[in-house]
């Protein structure tokens, strides 16, 4: 069974920085992909950033340079480090694992939320 657990949300200040992590209770090096997606109120949701398991890395424009997706390995955890944060980065953040299967799908688990509020 495959849950995902984050944590490391809360209030900051504009241009402070906060870590998000991700628990997995599998293994992360079974994935095909980690990631972090957010949803603003009122808004859809955002892939924000991805780790592939050969350690590639992709974030949206609006975070790059900002924010830094990562693996702690020894802990089997993601983290997310966000640094200059914006009020517009105020969302609430899930952690999301991708298992690509055969025949074009696929499989995502999610975990639930850790809300991350930035004031200005």
């Amino acid at each position: 069974q495959v849950q995902l657990v984050e944590s490391g949300g809360g209030l900051v200040q504009a241009g402070g920085s906060l870590r998000l992590s991700c628990a997995a209770s599998g293994s992360i090096f079974s994935f095909d992909a980690m990631g972090w997606y957010r949803r603003a109120p009122g808004k859809q949701r955002e892939l924000v950033a991805t780790i592939t398991s050969s350690s590639v890395t992709n974030y949206v424009d609006s975070v790059k340079d900002r924010f830094t997706i990562s693996t702690d390995n020894a802990k089997n955890t993601v983290l997310l480090q966000m640094n200059s944060l914006k009020p517009e980065d105020t969302a609430v953040y899930y952690c999301n694992a991708l298992l690509i299967k055969n025949w074009g799908l696929s499989e995502n688990y999610w975990g639930q939320g850790t809300q991350v509020t930035v004031s200005s």
